[in-house]
Order: structure tokens, then C-alpha cells, then sequence
């Protein structure tokens, strides 16, 4: 039984494609991933069928969402009828449908809408390239398009918060869930802004005693999708502004996404009752691609632009430009421009190595030392290293060391006492006391953990 389902699966998860009137998007990402394993059969000679899935985030969301109508597409196909059970982990467990909170057709999105939106039209599902560093966020973000402002058990996606370092492809992915619902929902009202732009309009609104104007706009849309959060750290006014306006959107069930370079519980510049509202739905973090990802991301670029980029240059780049997208695609279009200039000389190896040698050390990759490490961070903590060298032992500067310390011990080959020199000349027992609160502290604090693997991911993105 379970063979004649295999064989025909793809089958079935085309009738399931079709009748449900599913998009590529929502297709490749919640459907295609499923993998039928085996059949139970129960007491009663009822039959069901176990399906394995990536996660358990993506099983919560396809039971809710897929299970009846994969069940109909199975019995469709095959005359095989069963119940579905997604798997992951060794865990089951069964959950109803919801119902959905948008139309599933796509509908032409007018220019004025996206203008009027601040979207950026390249930026779509389409255009977003998916890989290990980014998936999470990417089948998180499909999640939210496809239910705006959910607030249902196991279903709670709102706030969406997005973290990462610079060029990673946040902003990319919040343009992607606000072009998704414009297609699927022509009439909603979504807005998308920098943080530095809501706090400008802010200033604007109480210099010109327009504030009434300034809060219809923010707390009167469907979506509202706020870039760069952080930056609006240590600033009460517009925190207590953000926080009204957040409350009134979360009551009416619309729908709030953010980004930001950390996750909500580390923003300390910014108001317990702002981060543990950011805390509420999902966080979820874009890492530096790895080498696969790199190379999937010029690809696309380049049949975007209509180029024909030799494979050793899109190796060449994707090898030697680690950190970012921005930077990566920044590559590309200086190739493409110093070959405009040369009379459209052939992009080449050659010419490659020549125009991107300011961006790239390609026979040294970079080597992860205390010194780097430290740099790192201090970066994440926004200090300085000195201060990681310097006496004083505030927050959150001594945590910080101690982490430095830790990782220093994990990640290179340097002993103690090398380690103790480089940060300031400290005897060999702070050091081991500084490796040993760590070591302590990672087994039951969660949010040090995850600060950690934070740090530990932008230190070696592969």
C-alpha cells in the first residue's frame, strides 16, 4: 500500500497543487519537502499514512494547513483511504485546518500600490534565493503571507521578527511578504518603512502638532513592516510612540513584522516592554550564506541581468566574498560595469581578480584568531575592543570577555595564557575563571546560548 502511494506521489501532490489553487511559492516550499515513509494500520482497519517533514515549526503549520486535503488528494489518486500524520522527531500528533485569511489567486498589483507601500518590486518570493543559512526564515515568512495578523495556537506568527547581520536578505524577505499579500489581497493596506524614517516622520508630526495625522497613518494599516528596529534604541519618545502604536495594531489582529541586527531579547537600548512585545510571536534569524547559497545567489542574479557568466568567476566570487549578499552582488555589478567601460570586454578570470581585488583576499581566507574573535564580539555587543581588554568589569562589557574567553578556547589552538595576554595582560586564573562561568552558565541559560550561536555563526559562516 504504502509502495503504490510512493509511486504516484507526484501525482498526488499535483491534484493537491491544483485543487487547493496553490502558488510556486507556497508549492515548493510547504509540499514539495514532504516525504511519505510508511502506513499504520489500526484496530478498527482504519489506515494511516506518515508523512516525515523538515521541522517542527514546517509540521505545525502543514497539519493545520494540508493534512484533509492531501488525505482527499491520496484517495484522489489512489483509492487509498487514510488519515495523514506529519512526523518529525519521532512526535505525531494531529490538528485542524484553519481557515484561510486570503485568496489564493494572484492578482496584478497596481505601481501606485507598491509606491504608495514603499516596496521595492525586485524584492519578491520569486527573487529570493533560498538556502540552509536562510530557510527557516524564508518558510517562517511564507507562513505569515499566507495568514497575515494570525493569532491561533500554534499558528502565531505575529509580531515577525527578522534578525541578522547587514545584506543578509532581511529587508528582501519583509518586501516579499508585503508583495505577497498585495497579490493575494489587492484592497490591504500594508506600509513599509526604515525605522529612521518613522522616527523622522515622528519629528516632523510633532513639530508641525500633526500627531493625530502621524498616528492614522501608522495604526490604520493591515500591515506594517518596520526595518532596522535597533536603531531606535535610546530614543523614549518614539519608543513610547511605537509602543501605542504597536498595541493597537496587535488588538485589531494586523499583522507586525520587523527586522533588526539582533533578537528582540538582546536589544538592550531599547524598553523591556518593546522587546518582550518584539518576544511574542516568532524571531527568527538569516545567517551568512554558505558557499552553495553564494553561488545559487549570483546564478540568479546573473539570468536576472541576462548575463552568461563564466562558472570560474561565479566560483571565484562565491569562494572569496563570504560575508553578505549586498557584497556578492555588488561584484557582479562592478564586473559588469568595468566591462561596459572596456568596450564590453569578456568577464573573465583575469579581469576578475584585477577589478575585485579591493574586495576580496582570495589566497587568504579569513583566519579565525583571539583577535578576530574579538572583534566579533565586541561588534555584537557594540563595544569596543579595548574595552573587552580594559580593568572595568561592567555590563556588558564583562559578559562579553567572558564569551571571548570562551570562544577563544573553542575556536583556536591559543592556551590560556596567550589568550590572557591578548586581553590586557590578565593572569592565566581569570582566564580559566572566565571559561569556566561560561561553560556553567550555556547549560541553563537559554538566551546565552543563543547569543553564542549568534556570534559563533558570524565568526564562521560555512
Amino acid at each position: 500500500m504504502i509502495d503504490k502511494i510512493k509511486s504516484n506521489w507526484e501525482n498526488i501532490i499535483t491534484f493537491l497543487r491544483d485543487d487547493c489553487e496553490l502558488s510556486p511559492v507556497s508549492f515548493n516550499t510547504w509540499i514539495k519537502p514532504m516525504i511519505p515513509t510508511s502506513i499504520e494500520k489500526d484496530s478498527r482497519g482504519n489506515f494511516t499514512l506518515i508523512i516525515t517533514v523538515p521541522s517542527m515549526p514546517f509540521k505545525t503549520y502543514v497539519t493545520k494547513k494540508y493534512s484533509l486535503y492531501l488525505a482527499v488528494a491520496i484517495e484522489e489518486i489512489t483509492f487509498i483511504k487514510c488519515n495523514v500524520v506529519f512526523k518529525e522527531k519521532n512526535e505525531q500528533e494531529s490538528q485542524k485546518i484553519p481557515k484561510k485569511l486570503i485568496d489564493n489567486k494572484r492578482h496584478p498589483v497596481n505601481n501606485l500600490k507598491l509606491l504608495s507601500a514603499n516596496l521595492n518590486p525586485a524584492y519578491t518570493f520569486d527573487t529570493f534565493v533560498v538556502g540552509k543559512s536562510n530557510d527557516l526564515a524564508h518558510a517562517t515568512a511564507v507562513a505569515v503571507a499566507e495568514s497575515p495578523g494570525s493569532q491561533n495556537p500554534g499558528e502565531h506568527y505575529n509580531p515577525f521578527f527578522i534578525y541578522g547581520g547587514v545584506g543578509l536578505g532581511k529587508t528582501h524577505l519583509m518586501h516579499s511578504i508585503a508583495h505577497y499579500i498585495l497579490e493575494h489581497n489587492p484592497d490591504a493596506n500594508i506600509l513599509y518603512v526604515s525605522s529612521e524614517k518613522f522616527l523622522n516622520e515622528y519629528i516632523d508630526a510633532l513639530k508641525n502638532s500633526n500627531l493625530a495625522e502621524y498616528r492614522a497613518k501608522y495604526r490604520n494599516v493591515d500591515v506594517l513592516l518596520i526595518d532596522d528596529i535597533q536603531f531606535i534604541g535610546g530614543k523614549d519618545a518614539i519608543q513610547e510612540e511605537l509602543f501605542h502604536t504597536f498595541n493597537a495594531l496587535y488588538e485589531q489582529k494586523k499583522q507586525i513584522i520587523l527586522s533588526s541586527d539582533k533578537p528582540p531579547m538582546e536589544l538592550k537600548n531599547l524598553e523591556e516592554r518593546l522587546r518582550s512585545r518584539f518576544a511574542w510571536g516568532v524571531a527568527v534569524e538569516i545567517f551568512s550564506p554558505d558557499f552553495e547559497t553564494r553561488m545559487a545567489i549570483l546564478r540568479s542574479k546573473e539570468e536576472r541581468d541576462g548575463k552568461n557568466i563564466d562558472n570560474e568567476v561565479i566560483q571565484f566570487i562565491a569562494t572569496n566574498i563570504k560575508s553578505n549578499i549586498r557584497m556578492l552582488e555588488g561584484a557582479l555589478n562592478k564586473l559588469y560595469a568595468m566591462s561596459r567601460l572596456n568596450k564590453n570586454q569578456e568577464i573573465d578570470i583575469d579581469l576578475a581578480k584585477s577589478v575585485l581585488k579591493d574586495m576580496i583576499t582570495p589566497d587568504a581566507p579569513t583566519k579565525i584568531t583571539s583577535e578576530y574573535i574579538a572583534t566579533v564580539v565586541a561588534d555584537h555587543f557594540n563595544i569596543t575592543v579595548a574595552e573587552l581588554k580594559a580593568k572595568g568589569r561592567k555590563e556588558p562589557v564583562a559578559t562579553a570577555r567572558h564569551i571571548t574567553v570562551y570562544l577563544c578556547r573553542k575556536m583556536t589552538n591559543d592556551t590560556q595564557t596567550k589568550i590572557g595576554q591578548f586581553l590586557g595582560d590578565r593572569d592565566h586564573s581569570t582566564i580559566v575563571n572566565s571559561e569556566d562561568v561560561i561553560t556553567k552558565r550555556i547549560t541553563s541559560d537559554s538566551e546565552l546560548n543563543q547569543t553564542i550561536e549568534t556570534i559563533k555563526k558570524k565568526i564562521s559562516p560555512q
